[in-house]
């Protein structure tokens, strides 16, 4: 999903997006709204992400939050997931807003 159709779908309500990056790079950089589970801790947070709403992952450039999705949906039975096109690199770059 590009970062122009993420905005969308997160001012609609139709989705959440959850940053999959570590503390230290949310601090730098976030997506207004996004909900923060690093990606080591996700399968002992698991029950925090919704299984009752289209779920974008993110992280800096797309690559941690693209084998989230795929781990998700082989393993834990998600359905809903969706990558964020080249993460917090290319919302940044649309000139979407960013959270210091």
């Amino acid at each position: 999903m590009t970062p122009q159709q993420a905005k969308a779908a997160m001012d609609a309500g139709t989705a959440v997006i959850i940053d999959v990056r570590e503390g230290d790079e949310v601090a730098e950089a976030a997506i207004p709204g996004a909900r923060h589970i690093p990606m080591g801790d996700l399968l002992d947070r698991l029950p925090e992400v919704p299984r009752d709403a289209t779920v974008i992952f993110s992280c800096h450039s797309g690559g941690r939050s693209e084998s989230v999705c795929r781990y998700l949906e082989e393993n834990e039975g998600f359905s809903d997931l969706v990558n964020l096109e080249g993460g917090i690199v290319a919302w940044s770059q649309a000139g979407l807003p960013v959270a210091q």
